[in-house]
């Protein structure tokens, strides 16, 4: 097994994980623990969120960078880790 299937694998253990979902630069998913439809759309509109909220950190602030990006509903919560190459998203079910 290797380093990253083993940190998925141990992401997906923690408690209230619904999935985790690894996205190329462009927002191709190349690992997820979800269906193909939910990783087809979750890879879809988490890489235009992560996008526009890097767009909106450089406007306020030229110099900055998004690091980490967190989003929490009444039902769930997401959070995103980009890079420059990977996008690695982590849903969590809050109930």
């Amino acid at each position: 097994m290797t380093d990253v299937e083993e940190t998925i694998r141990r992401i997906q253990s923690q408690k209230g994980v619904q999935g985790v979902v690894v996205m190329d630069s462009v927002g191709r998913a190349i690992r997820s623990t979800l269906d193909e439809e939910a990783t087809a759309q979750h890879s879809a509109l988490l890489q235009q969120l992560c996008e526009k909220s890097k767009s909106l950190i450089r406007e306020l602030d030229p110099t900055n960078d998004l690091t980490f990006l967190q989003l929490r509903t009444k039902k769930n919560e997401i959070m995103i880790a980009p890079d420059k190459e990977y996008l690695l998203a982590v849903i969590k079910n809050l109930t």
